[in-house]
């Protein structure tokens, strides 16, 4: 009895010595068709921004861009991009890896700074498709002289809500939930194999 109780200890001891290794959904995942390729991004770090408009001055300085204020609107300056969903809300992220809550927390004005890194999956879309591609599952008018570079929007493809960026005339960023990006993921890779037809 005391054998097998050491044993089981043991075992336990090992397992919880184990490290677990994080990996990005969907990494290295890529499809090519005709004229779109859809991509998954490298992780970066996302937060969510809620705050007054009287806070707006003192994040945007926190943060090191100004945060935009116009609907459909981002602004972007050394691998850091925010992007405007409501009269009182950012989606920002960092893709240089530089701790976007910890710049938050140095701001005394009323806000609300969630980190969602983990949360978030992202792919590129890009090619001269690569709106019909995104077109496929989403009803926005994505024309450049209704979504022009730079544009973003909290939207829907297929079944799942995204967030949009247009990051050149010819490419996407896609955001959306981990728990979605294998769906994401298909249903890109199918419409953009449709567009290349």
């Amino acid at each position: 009895m005391a054998k097998a109780a050491a044993a089981k200890a043991a075992a336990k001891t090992s397992a919880s010595a184990a490290s677990a290794e994080r990996r990005p959904a969907q990494a290295g995942r890529s499809v090519s068709a005709k004229n779109v390729r859809v991509e998954v991004l490298p992780p970066a770090e996302r937060m969510s921004l809620r705050a007054p408009e009287a806070s707006v001055a003192a994040l945007s300085k926190a943060l090191g861009l100004t945060l935009p204020k116009s609907p459909k609107s981002s602004a972007v300056k050394a691998g850091r991009t925010a992007l405007w969903l409501g009269p009182d809300e950012w989606f920002v992220i960092d893709e240089a890896g530089k701790d976007l809550l910890a710049d938050c927390a140095k701001v005394s004005a009323l806000h609300s700074a969630v980190g969602i890194s983990h949360r978030n999956v992202a792919f590129t879309v890009a090619g001269p498709a690569a709106a019909a591609a995104i077109n496929a599952g989403c009803p926005q008018d994505l024309s450049l002289e209704a979504f022009p570079v730079g544009a973003a929007s909290r939207t829907i493809l297929g079944k799942c809500e995204i967030v949009l960026l247009r990051t050149a005339a010819d490419a996407f960023r896609v955001e959306c939930w981990r728990s979605f990006s294998d769906y994401v993921f298909t249903f890109l890779s199918e419409a953009a194999s449709d567009a290349a037809a």
